[in-house]
């Protein structure tokens, strides 16, 4: 990167719906800024599915790909670092990264993603994203038809047994504790087959991140090929927020419509602002932040 530090967007978070919306923006030759840390949530994923011309692809394969579409826009740069302050100025903003490297923007568009929340369960975050995932579109076609847990209860742990039922009849709902769904909940989870177990999780038995059983506090066991986990996150940057964007009643930063925020020239795409967690999804929005950035400095320069 060379020594320049004003840019017209900076976007921080270099993963899909950042180097998405850097596409849009490097083909309409605005200076953009990509502060990346190399450190995606999918990291543990072996392969990506769901995505038009790149299922099964491994999440690296993906992304790699992504920044060599990037490098070829001369005014689009990249920063290998974290940002980690972020300050309202008077022609804009200034991102300060934890090496205390300062660069200033127009407009900022955050693709940080979000921060998974991972169980006191030994072995559930080694098998995070490989046997125990998240997502039915993402990996439940892998494992169609095969023994299924689901680690969730309330209505998280209903939905995924409605999405779930469609792949495989064999499927258990591991409440870790006193189950909590409704007469009528009951009703269908059993029309279904669905089992309820409320024993206390201790402990996921796995090889290389391939679950084999759990077992409860007691120490019995039930083998398993696949858990399906509801966990709880947090916004990966604090940044956002500190800046004035608010968060929605489940964590996600708020958007109004293409992807803006509440605040002025501030962006948000990806998983930090949608619960439809994919690839696909994070592709699509980054590119919406990265034409809408552009069109705005387009009404503001013309």
């Amino acid at each position: 990167m060379n020594n320049n530090t004003n840019f017209d967007v900076i976007i921080v978070g270099g993963s899909y719906a950042g180097l998405s919306a850097a596409l849009a923006l490097g083909r309409s030759l605005r200076n953009v800024l990509i502060i990346d840390n190399g450190k995606p949530c999918n990291i543990q994923t072996p392969h990506s599915h769901n995505f038009l011309t790149q299922d099964g692809k491994t999440p690296k394969e993906i992304s790699t790909r992504a920044r060599r579409d990037i490098e070829q826009y001369e005014t689009v740069k990249f920063y290998n670092g974290t940002a980690k302050i972020g300050v309202k100025t008077e022609d804009g903003f200034q991102i300060i990264t934890s090496e205390n490297e300062r660069f200033t923007a127009k407009k900022l568009i955050f693709a940080t993603g979000i921060k998974d929340e991972m169980p006191n369960i030994k072995g559930f975050a080694e098998c995070w994203g490989i046997s125990v995932i998240h997502c039915p579109y993402c990996h439940g076609y892998e494992y169609r038809h095969r023994n299924t847990a689901i680690i969730a209860n309330g209505p998280k742990a209903f939905h995924l047994a409605a999405m779930v039922n469609n792949l495989s009849d064999k499927v258990t709902l591991l409440t870790n504790g006193k189950a909590d769904f409704s007469v009528d909940e009951l009703e269908k989870l059993a029309k279904r087959n669905v089992k309820i177990i409320e024993k206390t999780i201790h402990e996921i038995e796995h090889e290389n991140g391939q679950l084999q059983n759990l077992i409860f506090e007691g120490g019995t066991k039930m083998p398993f090929d696949v858990a399906y986990g509801a966990v709880p996150f947090t916004q990966h940057s604090d940044i956002p927020a500190a800046l004035g964007c608010e968060l929605d009643d489940f964590g996600y930063l708020k958007i109004e419509a293409f992807q803006k925020t509440r605040v002025p020239n501030i962006l948000v795409c990806g998983d930090n602002s949608n619960m439809m967690r994919s690839v696909a999804n994070a592709v699509s929005s980054g590119n919406i932040a990265g034409a809408v950035a552009n069109g705005e400095l387009v009404n503001e320069q013309f």
